[in-house]
């Protein structure tokens, strides 16, 4: 929308990641196979007939990766190629959804209904405005002891000049610090566990994932 505060660009050369074959070309080329299965055996945790809300789902590459036993998955991106490309990928699995829509569009029909809540490299693409209004919906979607998993690239300090560098140039423009992340969290989740990875791609990287358990 003109006018409207976004930190997210497609400019230039990055528009050829808002293609689903360039942007999954790109990530299987530099990513490592066995991070998204650690991570979803790891952090998420799934577990039988739980129900998964995944918010930037992308082309929802993670469902590679979740067990048949899950109870319900529902997949939201605001890149409507993106989602299109998902819905033609899982159109024979019954468990699971995809809905084209941004952060602020999402209505909150099903409060505490939800087991686990995914923002999977979403909220560095976002304004703390824009984060804020995902955080207060995972807060209200998930059951008591339900669990928001976020995962964005962070700077830290004694960073890799490489992978300062690489994520200066992402898409998302609103990277923080590991500080930065927390201070949103916390407004909306007490119970935070968080760990900085540097092995997630083939090239120097430096991820935070965060498990925030609502109480």
């Amino acid at each position: 929308m003109k006018g409207k505060k976004t930190a997210h660009t497609d400019r230039g050369l990055k528009v050829v990641l808002s293609t689903p074959y360039f942007y999954n070309l790109f990530t299987s080329i530099i990513g490592k196979k066995t991070t998204m299965s650690r991570f979803v055996q790891d952090v998420v945790k799934p577990f039988p007939d739980c129900r998964i809300l995944d918010i930037g789902c992308g082309t929802g590459t993670i469902l590679s990766y979740l067990p048949d036993s899950i109870g319900e998955y529902n997949g939201f991106d605001m890149n409507r190629s993106y989602i299109e490309f998902a819905k033609k990928q899982w159109e024979q699995n019954d468990k699971c959804k995809h809905f084209c829509a941004n952060v602020s569009d999402i209505t909150i029909t099903k409060k505490e209904y939800y087991d686990i809540v995914l923002a999977i490299g979403i909220l560095h693409h976002l304004t703390d405005q824009e984060a804020s209004d995902l955080l207060n919906i995972a807060a209200q979607v998930l059951k008591p002891k339900g669990v928001l998993i976020t995962y964005d690239n962070v700077y830290v300090d004694n960073q890799h000049w490489f992978a300062k560098w690489l994520i200066s140039k992402d898409r998302g423009q609103a990277v923080r610090t590991v500080d930065g992340y927390r201070h949103l969290i916390a407004q909306y989740f007490g119970n935070i566990e968080g760990d900085i990875l540097h092995d997630t791609l083939k090239v120097p990287y430096t991820i935070l994932q965060m498990r925030c358990i609502k109480e």
